[in-house]
């Protein structure tokens, strides 16, 4: 309901709307007057009214190819799972030093009371377009994070919130080797972050630390601060990585966390990730597949901070489950997901997920996996993921989602992505 709302406040916004039917053009384009005769894809006409929305919805957010323009923009991302149903909040962004940076700045408020604030300065366009070097400064407050313990035996029971609040300041570079090969590297310095009790409007859970100690949850009573980085290596055939059709994409990354001020937290992280897109039928219909594993590598004596853990549950991985419903030091979750074209802009879908946790990797069990699966609609331009409405059903019960990403996006191969809590 609530997308088909959104799609309603987008027609009630555009000054172009009418009611008439409109032909529209193929599956993922964004219809306007020029290419009104082109034939559409889907099960059904698309309605003149709605494909107008969405041209004004491509116009609102700068969709193209190319950079997108300056000026104030509304500002979406950078929430993780959890936050809510929809957060939104204010952006800015202006070329400087004659159009070779970027300065950007944005924050937002989500619908649990989660909030972010960033300014990033980017130069992306060095040494014939093969070089961007970036640094940017991150302000995070997560009002209600969910933790229910170690291992994938964890008791549902046993669901306590906690708040998480940190600054992150990173500075990173990209190297495209060609077209669809780049090398990512990252350093930042994520300063003491602060795990508190709930805040927010709604608490229905008891606090973290009224459940938990240290042997359950590693680093729950002191948090030091953390000198992060990581190398990646990327290969990415995706047309839109917004709104993917065709193509793959897949990376490998190696992380380091190091406390000067409290070395037992200090720990090494293994990340694979994969994702493939297959056109079933031209313009209709589509198989995505995802695979994702993670390995953690503390040294002997040394563990990781129970918000670092690698966790599974939630918008992007096992949708019928609790957010971070699973949490320990190695991650390994798979997901299919079939896409039909029901109009021009409006997908429909069904999905299975699955995956498990163990402490260690050769305790990874594969009969051990928690799966869940459902079904839902996508809406989207020609190259981005507009809103998305999930209904996800476990062993634990069902659960409704709603986003405004893909939710196989692979969102952590992101330069800017949130380093801490551990987002699946």
């Amino acid at each position: 309901m609530l997308l088909f709302l959104l799609v309603a406040a987008v027609f009630l916004a555009c000054p172009e709307a009418a009611s008439a039917q409109d032909p529209g053009r193929a599956n993922g384009t964004v219809s306007t007057d020029d290419d009104d005769q082109d034939d559409q894809a889907g099960l059904w006409p698309e309605p003149r009214v709605m494909s107008k929305g969405i041209a004004f919805v491509a116009r609102m957010l700068g969709e193209s190819d190319d950079e997108p323009e300056d000026g104030f923009y509304p500002e979406f991302g950078n929430m993780i799972t959890g936050a809510g149903w929809i957060s939104i909040g204010p952006g800015y962004r202006h070329h400087v030093l004659k159009n070779r940076a970027i300065f950007d700045t944005s924050a937002a408020l989500s619908w649990r009371g989660y909030k972010m604030a960033q300014a990033r300065v980017e130069v992306p366009h060095l040494a014939g377009d093969r070089l961007g070097l970036g640094s940017q400064i991150m302000w995070q407050d997560f009002a209600q994070v969910n933790y229910f313990g170690l291992g994938i035996d964890s008791s549902l029971a046993n669901q306590t919130n906690y708040r998480f609040q940190a600054t992150d300041l990173l500075s990173y570079a990209t190297v495209q080797a060609n077209q669809w090969l780049s090398v990512g590297a990252t350093v930042g310095f994520l300063h003491q972050p602060d795990v508190s009790r709930a805040g927010g409007w709604h608490i229905a859970h008891p606090d973290t630390q009224a459940l938990f100690g240290e042997e359950l949850a590693p680093g729950l009573t002191a948090q030091p601060s953390f000198v992060h980085t990581d190398l990646s290596l990327t290969v990415d055939t995706r047309n839109h990585p917004g709104h993917p059709t065709s193509g793959g994409v897949y990376r490998v990354a190696w992380e380091s966390f190091t406390a000067p001020e409290a070395g037992v937290f200090s720990f090494h992280r293994y990340e694979a990730e994969a994702g493939q897109f297959i056109p079933l039928v031209r313009d209709t219909g589509l198989v995505a597949l995802r695979a994702w594993t993670v390995f953690s590598d503390p040294a002997h004596g040394h563990t990781v901070p129970f918000y670092m853990l690698p966790s599974l549950g939630g918008q992007n991985t096992l949708r019928g489950y609790h957010d971070y419903r699973f949490h320990d030091r190695d991650l390994l979750a798979v997901s299919v997901e079939s896409r039909w074209a029901l109009t021009t802009h409006l997908d429909g879908a069904v999905f299975i997920d699955a995956g498990t946790v163990a402490p260690r990797l050769g305790d990874l069990d594969l009969s051990a996996l928690k799966t869940s699966y459902g079904v839902g609609v996508r809406l989207h331009t020609r190259t981005r993921t507009l809103a998305r409405v999930d209904l996800g059903i476990s062993r634990e019960g069902w659960r409704v989602l709603f986003k405004m990403n893909d939710p196989l996006a692979l969102t952590r191969s992101a330069h800017r992505t949130i380093v801490a809590p551990f987002v699946p």
